[in-house]
């Protein structure tokens, strides 16, 4: 079946280089420079603008190489610790103009949502899908590209030719079968959603090089080297709308972790570690309205020093009724971090990862465990409340310690950790849209 036979149009909007951009909108000193967005503790570059991907940056490169490869040469490249509490705000600003615009919106990412234009005539599409990149554009600040086909597939790559060439302003649409064999012949196989490095190391080694050879292959090929998904990215490429997002399915397990800026020794720092963590993940079960009857605490040494006593316990604690509450995982989590805690080891990270998940009306009752439910309901709730109004972690347990609270020295902005166990951010930007204390004042000359 062709794109011009499959009846309505899908669209992707992606905000170009999202954490560079955010960076830029109250930064205008950092447009026009190569820009680099790092990863926890300052590690490596997670986000690159277009001059720094120009000037040979790669994504993932460590931050020493960069200093040593371009800094120390005179580049100038300006590297942004990593401020998600920003980048989530600035997502939801865009996100929000976007819905006003079009109804029917699935949120794919933090910088990537799909719209549904349903069965809009094509220069309808046009129009709606420039109304969306000029609007959110000048709402946000952040550049966007929106790309529009028949399938999700097709629209993604749509999306990367209007990045691509400025002379689609923004806006780029496969609308008909010619579009659409002309797009999967420009397309590398690695840019097609849904193929990955290691097929694409073997497509490479087959001389299928492009979107165009790979469905050249035929659907039967398809199947039988990569299975169903391999056919319904085929089917995809062929302009049929096969691949259905659910993000109402219940997550099977959550994960919360982190590598310290620096080594811990410490019992207490670890508690303080752990109790983030579980109340973390306690704060996403919530969310998605469900429990878990299992938590597992892990602990990690630093794989690079080797000078270093290597240690990589795990305990699992297994709760009487589901639990949703942070006050009853954090106790939990606890409980299963003294099992584990020897002294003298130097810990290079720690994390929690809860399973067992059920939905919050699915519990399976236990006659013998009586917990002050309503207190901890009353608890959650105003955590909740409290963080979603103000901010994350602005109240929590206080066996959580002074976590993700930072003191800002006044000279460079550059954020203080209160805990050892915490991100190492040394250029971390203030939450200009989040922190009454960091909005930006202009005064009068």
């Amino acid at each position: 079946m062709c794109a011009e036979n499959s009846g309505k149009f899908l669209g992707v909007m992606d905000c170009n280089n999202f954490f560079v951009s955010c960076e830029r909108v109250f930064n205008p000193s950092l447009e026009g420079r190569p820009v680099v967005v790092l990863s926890n503790n300052d590690g490596c570059a997670v986000s690159r603008s277009a001059e720094a991907k120009a000037i040979g940056v790669k994504m993932g490169m460590p931050a020493f190489k960069i200093r040593e490869e371009f800094l120390s040469k005179g580049v100038d490249v300006a590297m942004c610790s990593s401020n998600y509490t920003l980048y989530g705000d600035m997502s939801r600003r865009a996100m929000k103009i976007l819905k006003d615009i079009v109804g029917n919106v699935d949120v794919y990412s933090i910088d990537e949502a799909f719209v549904d234009f349903g069965s809009m005539a094509a220069e309808e599409v046009v129009a709606l899908g420039r109304e969306i990149v000029a609007r959110v554009s000048k709402g946000t600040g952040i550049p966007v590209s929106v790309g529009c086909a028949h399938s999700k597939t097709l629209a993604k790559a749509a999306t990367r030719f209007a990045k691509k060439f400025r002379g689609y302003g923004g806006f780029c649409l496969i609308g008909s079968e010619e579009q659409r064999r002309k797009a999967l012949s420009l397309l590398p196989v690695e840019d097609v959603w849904g193929i990955g490095y290691r097929s694409v190391r073997k497509f490479s080694a087959m001389g299928i090089l492009t979107a165009a050879d790979f469905v050249a292959k035929g659907p039967y090929w398809v199947k039988k080297n990569m299975g169903v998904c391999g056919l319904r990215t085929y089917e995809e490429l062929m302009g049929l709308d096969v691949i259905r997002l659910d993000h109402k399915q219940l997550k099977q397990t959550i994960t919360t972790s982190r590598s310290f800026g620096e080594l811990v020794y410490d019992l207490t720092q670890l508690r303080c570690a752990v109790s983030n963590f579980a109340s973390s993940c306690a704060q996403k079960l919530r969310a998605q309205n469900s429990s878990a009857v299992y938590a597992t605490v892990f602990l990690m040494t630093s794989f690079f020093r080797e000078d270093l006593p290597q240690y990589y316990p795990q305990a699992v604690v297994e709760f009487p009724e589901a639990e949703d509450s942070s006050i009853g995982l954090v106790e939990g989590c606890l409980k299963a971090l003294d099992q584990i805690y020897l002294p003298g080891i130097a810990y290079k990270k720690a994390g929690v990862t809860v399973s067992g998940i059920v939905p919050n009306g699915h519990i399976q009752q236990n006659l013998y465990y009586q917990p002050d439910y309503e207190r901890n309901r009353k608890v959650d709730l105003l955590m909740d409340e409290v963080n979603r109004r103000y901010g994350r972690s602005s109240l929590h347990l206080a066996v959580q310690g002074e976590s993700a609270i930072f003191n800002r020295k006044a000279s460079g902005g550059i954020a203080e950790r209160k805990e050892k166990w915490e991100m190492k951010r040394e250029r971390l930007s203030p939450n200009y849209t989040t922190c009454l204390a960091d909005v930006i004042c202009v005064k009068a000359g």
